[in-house]
């Protein structure tokens, strides 16, 4: 009994697949399909891929600016060890750490914001506002403030294939971008 249970869905899908081919046959846009029986017994159908993507989605390396002091680059990589694979909510605390552990700054910067994070080391840092608006183009060591309306914003230093704060990523923060700082 279950064998011809199983030979009638055999033949009612190939039958249901055979309507549907002869069906679209008239029409030259049509997409080949794939038809099954789901869980529930109702019949399915799925567009069958046919071209393979073979472009990886690829973010640029970024540059070692000769300009930028070498020890944002020495924050970059102590930032990067201490960093997590998720977010931990304290980007500036992680950034301000790293700063002062690579001798960029001479005191634990005092903001309690991200978002305001550039105007602090700007003032009393000798960092520099730099003319980037893309994170992609920011040199190796720079950090990236970003800000919110109603949050903390964000803070995180251009490493050589990401971006690093409390955590590391590949893309850059999606908020919106306030300023790229560096220093000579």
């Amino acid at each position: 009994m279950r064998n011809f249970a199983a030979l009638s869905v055999v033949i009612a899908g190939s039958v249901l697949l055979a309507a549907t081919a002869v069906g679209a046959d008239g029409l030259a846009s049509s997409k080949p399909r794939f038809v099954f029986k789901d869980a529930q017994g109702k019949m399915q159908s799925a567009e069958i891929v046919t071209k393979y993507q073979s472009k990886k989605i690829v973010y640029p390396l970024a540059k070692v600016d000769p300009k930028v002091d070498p020890k944002l680059r020495r924050a970059a990589t102590i930032a990067e060890e201490r960093s997590h694979a998720h977010s931990r909510s304290q980007c500036w605390h992680y950034v301000k750490a790293a700063l002062v552990a690579a001798g960029v700054v001479n005191s634990r910067p005092k903001s309690e914001l991200a978002k305001e994070a550039g105007q602090e080391l700007v003032t009393s840092y000798g960092f520099k506002k730099l003319a980037v608006r893309d994170p992609f183009a920011a040199p190796v060591g720079a950090v990236l403030v970003y800000g919110a309306k109603r949050a903390a914003g964000h803070v995180e230093i251009r490493t050589k294939d990401g971006f690093v704060s409390d955590f590391r990523s590949k893309k850059p923060s999606r908020r919106p971008l306030l300023g790229v700082y560096a220093k000579s």
